[in-house]
């Protein structure tokens, strides 16, 4: 049962860490882009719990499968880029990269985590519809 529930709590960090990440793309959806954007500027000064909670769980998967098998799965490795990402201005001590004005979609390193935080999305998604 245990796992269960930590497989759930890695599954949500990755789909909410994703959509932290890729709010820079999901700002530019039509009609629902501006007020998703105002909910994650609401919810990003809490985005290193999500971190936390993210890296803490993926490595504690990862090296559970390593030790006792059967083998590495891809949640876990998407976990641990999710709080990584999410935990980076605390781990280096350097400030986050502005965002790109609104009128202008992401570029470089932005663009960059946007896609990954889609692909955090959809990894999360499919990790509470697949069997443990």
């Amino acid at each position: 049962m245990r796992s269960v529930i930590l497989a759930l709590l890695l599954d949500l960090a990755n789909i909410a860490g994703g959509f932290l990440l890729a709010i820079g793309l999901i700002r530019r959806l039509p009609r629902v882009g501006a007020e998703l954007g105002r909910f994650a500027d609401r919810a990003a000064p809490q985005g290193w719990i999500v971190g936390i909670v993210a890296l803490a769980l993926g490595t504690a998967y990862l090296l559970m499968h390593l030790l006792a098998g059967p083998r590495v799965f891809h949640f876990e490795i998407v976990g641990i880029g999710v709080g990584l990402a999410l935990l980076w201005d605390r781990i280096t001590g350097r400030r986050a990269p502005e965002p790109a004005p609104a009128s202008d979609g992401p570029t470089g390193r932005a663009l960059l985590l946007a896609v990954f935080g889609v692909v955090a999305i959809i990894v999360g998604l499919q990790g509470l519809f697949t069997p443990d």
